[in-house]
């Protein structure tokens, strides 16, 4: 066991964590994202049981965001017509506040398949139990500074 890790990280998902780099991305899918197809050429972790905003918020806890990008925070826009609640984005919204002190207009939303397209580029891909639509979410991470 490790101090202060939230414990619904893996051990391989802290490992992943760790392994990526300043400008590497992470993709925290819904229970409808095609993880294994869109994740087949990167790093690819369950976390069935669990939703997207807990493991959003304990992520945001592990590694920075890019602070040399305006969105570092990607997510997938609703489809033209649709009208799926997306009342979730609110919480990122809030989990961005809390983490980083960041808003919304640290996230670029994209059109499902830009996102698709964007996801597949992931160093990895979290594959959740998340019910709502829309909940997907790329996070682009930024540099450790010392003394920040």
């Amino acid at each position: 066991m490790l101090k202060n890790i939230p414990a619904i990280i893996p051990p391989r998902l802290l490992m992943v964590l760790d392994e990526m780099g300043h400008g590497d991305t992470i993709v925290i899918g819904d229970g409808n994202f095609p993880a294994a197809s869109v994740g087949k050429n990167a790093e690819v972790i369950r976390l069935d049981g669990h939703g997207v905003p807990e493991v959003l918020e304990a992520v945001l806890r592990l590694i920075p965001l890019d602070q040399y990008v305006e969105r570092p925070v990607m997510l997938m826009d609703r489809v033209p017509g649709d009208s799926a609640d997306v009342s979730i984005w609110q919480t990122y919204t809030r989990l961005l506040k809390e983490a980083e002190n960041r808003d919304e207009n640290s996230i670029e939303f994209l059109e499902r398949f830009a996102f698709y397209e964007e996801a597949k580029k992931a160093y990895a891909v979290v594959a959740t139990s998340e019910t709502s639509q829309y909940a997907n979410v790329i996070l682009r991470k930024g540099c450790i500074i010392p003394g920040k």
